[in-house]
């Protein structure tokens, strides 16, 4: 499903409206199904889109509600959706939208069905769900979501640490080793990339969402190709912007230069003058290169914020 949505949605409309309003919306003031104004609850408008939910999504997932003011609201679904939220202490946010009021961003996210619920991370729609849900599956949809995101996104471990600890998060448990991955680890000292990228393909197969095997073996793959990557690559890409292949070669390129931000520009501006396939092919390369840093390297910042804006 996340890059089914992905690839389908495209809020490039209301991009313009977003930005020429770039004001930030009062939390939790709507008619949200009657719950307690909360900090972690906005009612979400297209002129406040980008800042509500795009940008926010950059620091923690936005978890879109929407729904139409001319069919009976989903009452129970909204006010567990808030309830969750609030007790999540800022680790998510819940976005409520009116497609009545926003019929752009419905129409961004195709919707055919309402409630919709859809979860946006890092300025991407990652997973979207239709229709009405009882209490326990929306509790159990919003828990799978943020447990396979914790990894990705600090704030998220911190916000639950600390709303289980009453401040201060709690400190990691120790872990013992795993030898799966000392098998991996010792293939890459060893330079055999090869083996190391099946050693940690092999982890993957059995636990497909394992964020240590899916960073290592980004990291992996990227060092294979760092050791083909021809300087002269960026002067070719220079002289043929619109060659995909010469863009994904010249960022790979000057990644393996230390230039990452050049290489990190290079790519979001490949992202904003494609469409499609090509587009496609621009951001996952980006987004694989972003995997190489901690989550909370400013370069990355910086770079999904544009790619925030080249996508929307």
């Amino acid at each position: 499903m996340s890059s089914a949505m992905a690839g389908a949605v495209d809020l490039s409309a209301l991009k313009a409206r977003s930005e020429a309003a770039n004001r930030p919306q009062s939390p939790g003031g709507g008619d949200g199904g009657g719950g307690q104004a909360s900090p972690w609850v906005v009612d979400a408008t297209e002129q406040g889109f980008q800042n509500d939910v795009v940008e926010k999504s950059l620091e923690v997932p936005v978890v879109i509600e929407l729904w139409a003011g001319r069919y009976p609201r989903e009452e129970q679904l909204s006010a567990e959706l808030e309830r969750l939220a609030t007790n999540g202490g800022g680790a998510w946010v819940l976005a409520r939208v009116d497609i009545d009021a926003a019929p752009r961003i419905a129409q961004a996210f195709g919707v055919q069905q309402v409630p919709m619920v859809v979860v946006v991370v890092g300025g991407q729609p990652a997973d979207a769900v239709n229709g009405a849900m009882p209490d326990a599956q929306a509790a159990q949809w919003v828990s799978s979501l943020l447990d396979a995101l914790r990894e990705r996104m600090p704030a998220i471990a911190e916000g639950e640490a600390r709303a289980t600890t009453g401040g201060e998060p709690a400190e990691p448990a120790e872990e013992p080793e795993d030898p799966r991955f000392t098998a991996a680890e010792d293939a890459l000292e060893q330079g055999d990339y090869a083996a190391a990228e099946a050693a940690y393909e092999a982890i993957l197969n059995v636990e497909p969402a394992n964020e240590q095997a899916t960073a290592a073996l980004a990291q992996v793959r990227f060092l294979a190709r760092a050791e083909q990557a021809d300087p002269s690559a960026v002067a070719r890409a220079d002289a043929a912007p619109d060659d995909v292949d010469a863009q994904l070669a010249a960022a790979d390129a000057q990644m393996a230069a230390d230039q990452v931000e050049a290489a990190f520009e290079r790519l979001v501006a490949t992202v904003g003058r494609t469409a499609g396939e090509d587009r496609d092919r621009a951001r996952e390369h980006l987004v694989g290169l972003f995997e190489l840093f901690p989550a909370d390297d400013p370069r990355v910042s910086t770079a999904r914020r544009a790619l925030a804006r080249a996508l929307f």
